[in-house]
């Protein structure tokens, strides 16, 4: 993942407990990892993973974060040595590369004055607040997608219901974490609503007054259980990927009180800390019915769509969201095609298992025909369409399609920004 390299002394982390022993600028080398891993993650030079895909957590934050990383090499803590130099690869085409040894190498620096400024919109991909103005330099449009996840685990660490009903959480020590996190403030809803929103402005300030599109939570019950306290709010689940995930959540009563709490920081990001430019957007939405119920929600926690310019966007991401696009357009302002979940639900393959990585595509036929028809419907229904999703960061054929097809804006990860710059604009020329 990425398109750098790093140097350095492999570190083998086996479990959580063996984080503390990590060495800074070292190559982290694991089975996997988790929300948890991620401070580690900020202190590696690169990383290694045994499991995982292009969408896996360590994929995603490590193209965050300007980590190299090279996932899923189904043997990498087998064959690497603690204290191993190696070289970690992802300048060479789409297949990292893991060296034995400090290999030499050059850098190259780029103008940014000299850059094309393509007709579409290029957008980037945030989530880590404190990493948001490391990129502010990148000539972009705005954050085409901002992950409130990303917050909620990584600074909160708390499940928000857990914030809302504290007496209900019975792990001792869970309830004292969250009294420490909570300290200084009236009560631990508003530790949650503080911190929420001043990370969302951070994410939002590098690019205003240009649109800020903020992800509501999406996190599979699985993740939310791993939170501070949310083993007691969260129920087991057979398929967490299709489950109780995205808008389902927002309405339910299990977790209402707790998407609230996440509208109320929304609410103070535009309202007090004047970052208007932020745009809510729904994912995992099943149906218009569901959008309906979301929306008025939202709507009865100060966020009314329409209101004092607030638009409110919407995920397209499952088959339905195409199918029914006419409909979806009735309801939202903007369509995000998140190609990660579309790409798995038109093929059927789970986009976390290494064994069928070679099947997840999303340059697929029956996928970029989703993707046409989903462009040409929101066109039609005359709202914007972008996409989010990892494809145009890790295949330059496919933002080139995207652009063939007339797409309005296209959000990247950072570290593939100027490549993917480039191709758009060749794209744009061949038009």
């Amino acid at each position: 993942m990425g398109e750098s390299i790093a140097v350095g002394g492999a570190c083998l982390v086996r479990s959580p407990a063996d984080l503390a022993s990590f060495r800074d600028g070292a190559i982290l080398v694991a089975e996997m990892t988790d929300p948890d891993w991620v401070p580690v993650m900020r202190r590696a030079a690169g990383i290694v993973t045994d499991h995982g895909g292009p969408t896996s957590h360590a994929a995603i934050v490590s193209r965050e974060l300007g980590v190299p990383a090279v996932v899923g090499t189904g043997n990498g803590t087998a064959l690497l040595a603690d204290g191993d130099t190696i070289t970690l690869s992802c300048a060479e085409g789409e297949q990292g590369r893991v060296y034995a040894g400090a290999l030499a190498f050059e850098a190259e620096e780029v103008d940014l004055g000299g850059l094309p400024r393509p007709r579409t919109d290029v957008m980037v991909n945030m989530a880590d607040p404190s990493a948001a103005f490391r990129w502010w330099r990148l000539p972009a449009a705005g954050v085409g997608l901002a992950r409130m996840e990303f917050i909620i685990g990584n600074l909160i660490k708390a499940h928000p219901m857990a914030l809302v009903h504290p007496e209900r959480v019975r792990d001792p020590a869970a309830l004292g974490r969250i009294r420490e996190l909570a300290a200084g403030f009236a009560d631990p809803s508003e530790y949650f609503v503080h911190t929420l929103a001043h990370g969302i402005a951070r994410l939002a300030a590098p690019y205003h007054p240009g649109p800020a599109i903020v992800r509501l939570s999406d996190f599979k019950s699985n993740e939310y259980a791993h939170l501070l306290g949310g083993e007691g709010f969260e129920r087991a689940e057979e398929n967490p990927m299709l489950g109780f995930r995205g808008a389902s959540r927002y309405y339910d009563e299990r977790y209402r009180a707790g998407f609230e709490l996440e509208c109320r920081a929304l609410v103070r990001v535009r309202e007090h800390l004047g970052f208007t430019n932020v745009v809510p957007m729904v994912p995992f939405c099943r149906t218009p019915g569901e959008a309906d119920k979301v929306l008025g929600v939202m709507a009865a926690n100060g966020l009314e769509r329409g209101r004092d310019g607030l638009q409110v966007y919407v995920m397209c991401e499952i088959p339905s969201n195409v199918v029914l696009a006419e409909e979806f357009a009735r309801r939202f302002d903007g369509f995000s095609i998140g190609s990660n979940d579309l790409t798995q639900l038109v093929l059927g393959v789970d986009r976390d298992a290494a064994d069928l990585a070679a099947l997840f595509d999303e340059r697929d036929p029956a996928v970029t025909a989703m993707i046409a028809e989903a462009i040409r419907k929101a066109h039609a229904a005359g709202i914007k369409i972008g996409i989010c999703g990892q494809g145009p960061s890790n295949h330059p054929d496919f933002a080139a399609f995207l652009v063939r097809e007339g797409i309005d804006s296209i959000s990247l990860n950072p570290d593939s920004f100027l490549r993917t710059v480039r191709t758009i604009a060749e794209a744009e020329a061949f038009q």
